[in-house]
């Protein structure tokens, strides 16, 4: 008898703890999209204003092909269109070779999925623009001679994305996703995803152990749904039904769902 009232008060701290952690999370995305809605808005300054077309849309992270000849590499976050954009954002990477006169944006887009077969696409374009009137977050910004031999990497690693044929908004695979397995190919990135950056844990069952986005840590990740991460850049972070909650000790900061980042700003970036 004893057993059995034991286990049914068990069940039921489970059930509301879990019950707890859920309203907290929601808590968080409410927050984030308060907080959002008052926040002032990001000026543009581009690099190169003699470039009327740059000027209308960089927001001056990303140097004018022109100003710039030595190659580079970045990663940006900006928030999603409509009511996802409370808590998530859609990423992308842009990289341009020495001497180029373009930066190459690639990136996953779930409606191009049905329209053209593909969700990922390489195109040329202002890699700091905004998008769907969301301004751009940078996330990772290498810049140096070295950075060529990485920018071979990502191409290879771009074109062999395994899941372009496939798009899922929650919890993957998405936009988040490519970027994530990017860093996964290429850890020299040493990626660190955003919170808000909802499917960057997703992974198929089959490798639901493995090492972090950035390549300095390890992962266990239940398709994306639920998980741990313990790294170097990412912290600690827990993940539930796609929400995560960062602790980044080496940095003093941390990262919630919807809100995002509080505490010192996480740009990886090596300039020569």
């Amino acid at each position: 008898m004893d057993r059995h009232i034991s286990g049914r008060r068990k069940k039921g701290s489970v059930i509301k703890w879990f019950g707890f952690t859920i309203l907290f999370l929601f808590g968080c995305v409410v927050a984030g999209s308060i907080k959002r809605k008052y926040e002032q808005p990001l000026e543009r300054s581009p690099s190169n204003t003699t470039d009327q077309n740059w000027a209308a849309q960089s927001y001056g992270f990303a140097p004018h092909p022109h100003d710039f000849r030595d190659p580079i590499i970045q990663v940006y976050a900006s928030r999603t269109r409509g009511s996802k954009g409370a808590f998530a954002v859609h990423t992308w990477i842009a990289t341009k070779r020495s001497g180029a006169d373009r930066y190459i944006i690639s990136q996953v887009i779930g409606w191009r999925l049905r329209r053209n077969g593909t969700a990922l696409f390489s195109e040329s374009g202002v890699p700091d623009k905004e998008w769907y009137g969301n301004e751009p977050m940078l996330l990772l910004d290498l810049r140096g001679n070295e950075v060529e031999q990485l920018i071979e990497k990502v191409e290879v690693a771009v074109n062999n994305y395994p899941w372009a044929g496939e798009y899922t908004v929650w919890p993957g695979p998405n936009s988040k996703t490519f970027i994530a397995w990017l860093g996964l190919q290429i850890p020299e990135l040493n990626l660190d995803l955003p919170s808000t950056a909802i499917g960057k844990d997703w992974r198929p069952v089959t490798e639901t152990f493995g090492m972090s986005t950035s390549g300095t840590g390890v992962q266990a990740s239940l398709y994306g749904l639920f998980g741990a991460t313990v790294g170097l850049a990412e912290g600690l972070e827990l993940n539930i039904l796609g929400l995560s909650v960062e602790l980044d000790v080496l940095d003093l900061a941390l990262e919630l769902p919807g809100i995002g980042r509080i505490g010192k700003g996480a740009v990886f970036s090596a300039q020569k």
